[in-house]
């Protein structure tokens, strides 16, 4: 994906407010072998692509003083209640050193599974997105995992999934394998429970002496 963005010669409050009013978001571009480098952006530009997945998840090409170059985004301010972005940051990659970026779950089948379609349980993905380790011609931009084979006694781990070819996932804490979903089956109302239930056993009668 590719964007143009330009060089911004003054840095401050003020001068990000007075860019902001102009109709810009102000950002940086840093790594790689090149310094710093303040940018800007056009703001409803930067604000459509931000609401692309792939703008998160992927390398991307930023333009400047016609000049492109590889680049992740790395960090987004956005307003308390406005919908304006404050501040953008970039870092530059090449193609020989490893990007560490968060990659977006598809998660498929679930409508399919047994344990949707058949008994009736609740499906809901605990985690939406994976950190990764990877060069940047293998950045995934999304990892699908598959649900069509669920049933309800299912246990599916960060394990469980195949990665693609040269991605690595970096798990934080004591459990490598963590719960991609929760599969919880139907509740019973009482009233139903108790129609399911067998009738007791009428008591024997006594014979009589």
């Amino acid at each position: 994906m590719q964007f143009v963005a330009f060089e911004r010669a003054k840095q401050g409050t003020g001068a990000s407010r007075r860019l902001r009013n102009s109709g810009k978001a102000p950002g940086i571009v840093y790594g790689g072998t090149a310094e710093a480098q303040l940018i800007e952006i056009d703001h409803n530009a930067l604000w459509h692509a931000l609401q692309k997945e792939v703008f998160h998840s992927s390398v991307l090409e930023m333009e400047v003083n016609g000049q492109t170059s590889k680049v992740v985004l790395r960090d987004v301010q956005y307003h308390p209640f406005k919908r304006q972005v404050l501040h953008v940051d970039f870092q530059r990659v090449d193609d020989k050193t490893r990007v560490h970026l968060k990659v977006p779950l598809h998660f498929e089948g679930m409508a399919e599974s047994q344990a949707v379609k058949v008994e009736n349980c609740t499906v809901t993905p605990l985690i939406h997105e994976l950190d990764v380790i990877c060069m940047p011609a293998n950045l995934p931009e999304f990892i699908a995992v598959d649900l069509s084979g669920l049933n309800s006694k299912s246990a599916l781990g960060l394990q469980s999934i195949k990665l693609p070819h040269g991605v690595k996932a970096v798990v934080r804490g004591a459990n490598k394998n963590p719960a991609l979903v929760s599969i919880k089956l139907p509740e019973v109302a009482p009233d139903a429970a108790a129609a399911a239930a067998p009738a007791p056993a009428a008591p024997a009668k006594k014979g009589k002496k």
